[in-house]
Order: structure tokens, then C-alpha cells, then sequence
């Protein structure tokens, strides 16, 4: 069966609850959407607040506080929202790559420590962080522990072990998003009956099995690459997870792509309504092929230069534009690449009053700092003040 790049688009947004609001819990949806990219606090209340019918940020800040969604390092070596029942097969999974990026990067060796020093020194960063710690307090532990690293090697080495070691971010209580993005971060080990056992190969191909399987559910039909991206695991170890349990589709292009058996994959003429994504949301990055939700011609100005990537409007489906909070208040800032109708930009107008609400109860600022890009200059056709 051949499917067109047009349905491989409606796939992705019905999977991603982005053709619909889905009348569920916070729990249901992060499962279903399996991961929240969550570098920047906000962006998973945002992401299930375009995902979720009558989304209300105290219901994930509950799931927070009781750990019912965890935040950590995992797929990209970046950080994600997941339900706690993931973590473990998805950390596993991506066990090599966290591996090889942090324990073998000349930031962590600089200080003298090895791979079998951090296997040695984990049970007791795990106990220590039996309670919610502070960055502070667990990188003084790793430079007494060291052997005396001095300051200015055992900072940076705490930062990369911390992001391998199976750690959560603990929410700050009195921050807006529930965490902090610098300073104050606290960190508590996982739970003992859900921690991944890293040094188990059988663990980690099992992880890797159930990692393809929720990423084809969540963000299917997809390429072994697209998979290899997902994870940032290499494609070969993506094949030896397939199975007979899976289907084959042929793509666009002819390629070969890979899905659940029960996925769901609408007609390509449903309409995608207009949607206002946070930073670095996860459909815009899930794919070796962008382009699925992405245009090429816009990749460039979405993606910046050093990795961070806009919060996008979407219209019908496809990225056409940028948005963040009028620097003069008092609305959203829609900057679009291409016209729209009349009838789009009424739409996006009940979506800036939602978002504008969600941002405006917490904190109107939570994007502000990348407002350099939108001074720096975009190919708009363009703005309007919304909301």
C-alpha cells in the first residue's frame, strides 16, 4: 500500500491529537503523544493545551508534583515529558547514545573520571537523591567524591552526568511551569521499581522494541531514519527492533515505512485546523524528513542556527508561520510566511485568545528571551496582533 506525503500528514496530526482536541486526562494524553519536548518549561502546557479539550495547567502541574509525568533527559539528549510507566523502556532504549554523548564527552573526562567511575559512583548519587536535591548540593557531592575535582571541571562534569544518570527533574514549587530553566533545578532519583537497568543489554533491546512501537503509534508511519532520528539511536539497532507485529506501507518517495497495525490513518482530505505550537513541539522534530509537517523553505527560519526552534502556526496542516506574545501586550504576535484567508486568520484569533490566557495566568514572559529572532528579521508577508 502506497501512502501520499498528504496522508503521512493527517497521520502525524491525528496521532499527535492535533486534528482534534481530545476530550482525555493529562495522563492519557502524554502517553498518547508519547513525549513532550520540555527544554523550556512552558512548552508542555502548551503542547497539551493544543491537544487537549479544556486543558487546565493545575491538571499537569498535579501529574508533576506526584510524578505521574516525569521530566529527563531522553530521546535527542534533550528533555521530554513522559508518563512515569515509559520512562523506564524509553530510557533504556536510548541508554548508548545518552552513554557515549555525556560519559565519553571531554567535558566529563577533563575532570579524570571514567565510564566504570560512574558506574561506581551512581548507587550513591541514587540514594543521595533519594529526596529532591539541588543541582548545587549533588555537584559538591561529585567533586568531594572525585577525589577533589577542582570548580571549574567538576561543574560541567556534573552537567553530563547528571543528564545520564537516571535522574527526574523535581518541579519547584512555586515556579510557573512547575520547573525552572536555569538555577534552583532540582533532582530526584527515579523510583527503585521503575528505574531502567542500564547495563543490561537485554533491558536496553527491549527498550529499543518498545521505543519503536510507541513511536509508531504516536508519530507513525515513519522510516527506519525517522525512527533513528526520534531516538538519535543508530538505524541498525531501529531494524533489529522490527518485527512481524509491524506493517509496511510504501512512502512518497518509494521508501519503505514501518507502522502498528492498529495506527490510525485518516483520509487525507479531513481538514487540519489552525493550531498556535510551542517551541520546539514534537512533531517538528520527530522525523529525519521534516518536511512531513515542515516546509523546506521554512525549515531554516523556524530552526535557528543554534538549535532552537520557534513556536510555528500551524494552517492546514503545515507550518505558515511564527508567534509569540506582542512585545507591547495586550495580544499574540502571528507573523506568517504566505497569505492567509480571512477565514484562517479568524480561526487563529480563538486560538491566541486560548494560548494568550494559558501564558498571560502563568507567565506572559515564558518566551521572551527569544525575541531576538524576530529582531534579527523574518521572511513575513505578514503581522497581526491577536487575541
Amino acid at each position: 500500500m502506497k501512502i501520499s506525503a498528504l496522508a503521512l500528514n493527517r497521520a502525524t496530526l491525528a496521532r499527535q491529537l492535533l486534528l482534534e482536541r481530545a476530550d482525555i486526562g493529562v495522563e492519557d494524553a502524554v502517553r498518547r503523544v508519547v513525549a513532550l519536548q520540555a527544554q523550556q518549561p512552558a512548552s508542555p502546557y502548551v503542547a497539551l493545551w493544543n491537544r487537549v479539550a479544556g486543558f487546565r495547567a493545575a491538571d499537569l502541574d498535579a501529574a508533576f508534583a506526584a510524578f505521574r509525568v516525569v521530566k529527563s533527559t531522553l530521546m535527542r539528549i534533550t528533555l521530554h515529558a513522559v508518563h512515569v510507566d515509559d520512562y523506564p523502556a524509553l530510557r533504556a532504549a536510548v541508554e548508548p547514545t545518552v552513554r557515549g554523548a555525556r560519559l565519553r564527552d571531554r567535558r566529563f573526562t577533563a575532570s579524570g573520571l571514567t565510564e566504570a567511575d560512574a558506574a561506581r559512583l551512581l548507587p550513591e548519587l541514587l540514594e543521595l537523591a533519594g529526596v529532591p536535591r539541588g543541582a548545587g548540593e549533588l555537584g559538591e557531592w561529585l567533586a568531594g567524591r572525585g577525589g577533589g575535582i577542582a570548580p571549574e571541571v567538576a561543574r560541567p562534569a556534573w552537567r553530563m552526568l547528571r543528564q545520564w544518570a537516571p535522574l527526574w527533574h523535581a518541579p519547584v514549587a512555586d515556579a510557573p511551569w512547575g520547573y525552572v530553566s536555569a538555577g534552583r533545578q532540582l533532582f530526584v532519583s527515579a523510583e527503585r521499581e521503575r528505574r531502567p537497568e542500564l547495563a543490561d543489554p537485554a533491558v536496553v533491546a527491549e527498550g529499543m522494541r518498545v521505543l519503536v512501537r510507541r513511536y509508531l503509534a504516536g508519530f507513525g508511519p515513519a522510516s527506519v531514519a525517522d525512527m533513528a532520528q526520534f531516538g538519535l539511536v543508530q538505524k541498525g539497532r531501529v531494524r533489529e527492533a522490527l518485527g512481524a507485529d509491524l506493517v509496511e506501507l510504501v512512502g512518497p518517495g518509494g521508501e519503505v515505512l514501518y507502522d502498528v497495525a492498529d495506527g490510525v490513518r485518516p483520509d487525507e482530505g479531513v481538514a487540519a485546523p489552525p493550531r498556535l505550537l510551542g517551541m520546539w513541539d514534537s512533531v517538528l522534530l520527530a522525523y529525519a524528513d521534516r518536511g512531513r509537517v515542515l516546509p523546506p523553505e521554512y525549515r531554516k527560519v523556524v530552526t535557528r542556527v543554534n538549535g532552537d526552534v520557534l513556536p510555528t502556526v500551524l494552517v492546514d496542516g503545515y507550518v505558515a508561520g511564527v508567534w509569540r506574545m506582542a512585545p507591547e501586550g495586550g495580544g499574540v504576535e502571528v507573523s506568517v510566511f504566505r497569505p492567509l484567508t480571512e477565514g484562517e486568520w479568524g480561526v487563529l484569533r480563538g486560538e491566541a485568545r486560548g494560548v494568550c490566557a494559558l501564558l498571560v495566568g502563568r507567565d506572559v514572559g515564558a518566551y521572551r528571551r527569544f525575541d531576538h529572532w524576530w529582531e534579527k528579521g523574518l521572511p513575513v508577508v505578514e503581522v497581526r496582533v491577536l487575541g
